[in-house]
């Protein structure tokens, strides 16, 4: 089962152009919505109406605009239904239940699979603010300096403030080579950020022997490739020197749901809790482990910052909770709702919060992000050169890990 069988999708957005997973978004084919007839007249204004809502003053309301507004040309009925209908889902204070149009609607959709085009970096919103979870590898949000938890105020001179992350995502997208400027907010100082748009292109995961006798792995995205290739380099690094074991999770935005299950299942006896899902009712739905447990020889140690959300927030976890298995760095970025797509027949949808993420021991990964047992920042403003993550003696977070391990 992945968030895309289940009609469940990973909410962390990336601002791309073309094809997209976990990092970006496809070219949006806009002649659907172009399709989408236009209001000329209101119908079923009480169907499916609760009988306990008195909708009266909506409608007196509407037919005030129409009668009184000053320029009753620039009353578009479409929009003003979509308005009224955003602003009753925007009620509800989840950044994650969003009301999407047609275009935007269709866009989202395409935002699943295959390799993409975009400038690199995955967006959540955090106390109401766009906020970046994690800036994708050597592309250019990374290239240019864009940080994990950096806040997103503008996109081109367009105040984010009052946007959902899929509109957003829509202003950013554009044709490759193309320019488009960020206003970015880092530690109380704002700058503008120029990125040129480009082909996105990241690997699953890196690994390397430290020592002679630690197995480094850095894991970037749980897209559709992570599982055969963490298979891979578990197979390779049982066979290598290493007796020790450290998984660096940190600006990992997530990805599937199935991976995170699947690579847990390397660490953790067969049938044990993965994650849990809870509904609005309380009831709770297991998702256990299943695998030949392989990597669980090995004394392991996790890293997590705020860029990590989502599946990595499972994975960690889940070995936490099932084997006390360390985590150092810093706390997760808290992404941990389950979402579903409802579609309506004239292309636009609904994006809605159905249920929570929990580690086993019950916690909420959305309310409480995961914790390290050992808290290392890492220094705001370095020396040029004296700072690069997953270089041992540059990286902090590493180092503490592998003085751990030693």
């Amino acid at each position: 089962m992945t968030f895309m069988n289940r009609k469940i999708f990973v909410v962390t957005v990336i601002l791309s152009l073309a094809f997209g997973f976990g990092g970006g978004i496809w070219f949006a084919n806009l002649q659907a919505a172009q399709s989408v007839p236009i209001i000329r007249k209101l119908i079923n204004q009480s169907q499916n109406q609760p009988k306990e809502v008195n909708f009266s003053l909506f409608w007196e309301v509407w037919n005030s605009l129409h009668k009184k507004y000053v320029d009753p040309g620039k009353l578009d009925m479409q929009e003003m239904l979509y308005g009224a209908i955003s602003g009753m889902v925007n009620t509800v204070g989840d950044p994650y239940t969003v009301f999407l149009k047609p275009p935007i609607s269709q866009k989202f959709q395409e935002e699943i699979s295959g390799a993409f085009g975009g400038v690199g970096i995955e967006i959540g919103k955090r106390n109401n603010i766009v906020t970046v979870i994690a800036p994708l590898k050597d592309t250019p949000a990374y290239k240019a300096g864009v940080k994990a938890n950096d806040k997103v105020l503008k996109v081109d001179s367009k105040p984010t403030a009052d946007l959902s992350i899929e509109e957003v995502v829509n202003i950013i997208r554009g044709k490759r080579g193309t320019k488009v400027i960020l206003t970015i907010s880092s530690n109380g100082n704002t700058r503008d950020v120029e990125l040129v748009r480009d082909t996105i292109k990241i690997p699953s995961l890196e690994w390397e022997i430290i020592d002679g006798q630690i197995a480094y792995i850095r894991i970037y995205t749980f897209n559709q490739n992570i599982d055969s290739e963490f298979e891979k380099a578990s197979k390779e690094i049982l066979k290598s020197s290493a007796t020790k074991l450290i998984v660096d999770l940190r600006n990992n935005p997530g990805g599937l749901l199935d991976s995170a299950i699947n690579l847990a299942g390397w660490f953790l006896d067969n049938d044990q809790i993965v994650t849990m899902e809870e509904f609005k009712d309380g009831t709770r739905e297991e998702f256990k482990s299943r695998g030949n447990g392989a990597l669980k020889i090995y004394p392991t140690i996790i890293l997590l910052n705020g860029g990590s959300a989502s599946a990595s927030e499972i994975l960690a976890g889940a070995l936490h909770d099932n084997k006390g298995t360390k985590i150092i760095g810093e706390k997760s970025f808290g992404k941990g709702s389950v979402q579903e797509l409802e579609k309506f027949e004239n292309g636009s949808s609904l994006k809605v919060t159905i249920a929570k993420w929990l580690t086993p021991s019950g916690r909420s990964i959305t309310d409480l992000g995961i914790e390290p047992n050992v808290e290392i920042k890492m220094p705001e403003n370095p020396e040029e050169g004296t700072l690069e993550i997953g270089k041992p003696g540059k990286d902090p977070q590493l180092d503490k890990a592998l003085e751990l391990l030693r």
